[in-house]
């Protein structure tokens, strides 16, 4: 399935995730998550609702291809290239002005917003959000449309002269860039913290006990989430752990399996490997490891999704059965 767009901010040589996702160009931490885990939901094949073979390969490249790594670009802690490149494209569209063109109604009409910019921007994106991924034959028409959107937002923005404020924003509120002081955080206190089991230093602004504690939560949850099959679910609440501690060797070895469990397998030999960095000796990542090598020589020493079990064999898709089914009701470490 080709994934080309040519219209909107795409046009402009720029991959425009805010479009991907169907959200604002200034929509914060909460809208960024809640609308991913929403798309997740019903492109993952363990929960799309496609009724054929086919329509659920084209949703899980849709999500492997397009969702997953715009949501990877808005919730990493160094997104601000990205954000300082939406900036510059919003002068860049104020300068060419006229010589951009339209041809979607709902960005025309956002040309004549007038006062009520915003507001009309942000329904509109909603309204076509709200079918974006209903039919994936016209997602990328979808995307496009809001892409457009953008365009229109950001060249009105550019021109009043106001996108400046929009870059701050963004790297103030999008996910990982949040620099705002945390709640219950008092402020101007920032200690190094040493987190057992990995033996690595991460700087946070909370207590020991209340980061290590905190790191435990989002861990037991994302447990529970694959025992479930919501893979989803379990790599957001392991992003947001890594954000307390990016050392961690415990969320790196369970992002790489969720990743796997989710054919990423590129994703996952990048947190196998990163756990095992930090920690050689984590039997998670060792047997994931193994597991990755010996689909790399099913396939001819090219990396590859967890084959299809043979009819009559247990499968691996559940948290309770296959190679994986043991891993998280065993002692934690």
């Amino acid at each position: 399935m080709s994934f080309k767009i040519e219209r909107g901010l795409f046009k402009f040589d720029f991959i425009d995730h805010h479009a991907v996702l169907g959200i604002p160009v200034n929509a914060d931490v909460k809208e960024v998550r809640k609308r991913y885990l929403k798309i997740a939901r019903n492109l993952h094949p363990d929960s799309s609702k496609a009724g054929s073979e086919a329509e659920k390969k084209q949703a899980n490249q849709l999500l492997s291809k397009l969702v997953n790594p715009a949501y990877e670009q808005l919730s990493q802690s160094n997104n601000r290239d990205y954000l300082v490149s939406l900036g510059h494209m919003g002068r860049r569209l104020a300068g060419e002005g006229g010589k951009i063109s339209i041809s979607s109604e709902a960005a025309k009409q956002l040309t004549r917003s007038g006062p009520n910019l915003d507001n009309l921007y942000k329904n509109l994106v909603q309204n076509l959000a709200a079918k974006q991924y209903e039919s994936l034959d016209k997602t990328l028409d979808k995307i496009a449309e809001i892409s457009e959107l953008n365009m229109v937002y950001l060249m009105i923005k550019g021109s009043r002269g106001e996108g400046p404020k929009l870059e701050e924003r963004n790297k103030a509120e999008v996910a990982g860039g949040d620099n705002r002081r945390k709640p219950d955080t008092p402020a101007g206190t920032q200690r190094k913290i040493e987190l057992p089991g990995n033996g690595q230093d991460s700087t946070d602004k909370l207590g020991d006990s209340q980061v290590i504690s905190r790191i435990g939560e989002y861990i037991r949850r994302a447990e529970g989430y694959m025992v479930k099959n919501n893979f989803a679910g379990a790599v957001l609440e392991l992003r947001e752990a890594l954000k307390m501690d990016q050392n961690n060797s415990q969320c790196h070895s369970l992002l790489g399996i969720a990743y796997l469990k989710q054919n990423q397998t590129s994703m996952a030999r990048v947190h196998i490997n990163k756990a095992l960095q930090l920690n050689p000796k984590d039997e998670r990542a060792l047997k994931c490891k193994q597991y990755l090598e010996k689909l790399a020589q099913k396939s001819g020493g090219k990396p590859s999704a967890h084959p299809k079990p043979a009819p009559g064999k247990p499968s691996d898709q559940s948290g309770g059965s296959g190679i994986f089914g043991n891993w998280f009701g065993g002692k934690k470490k």
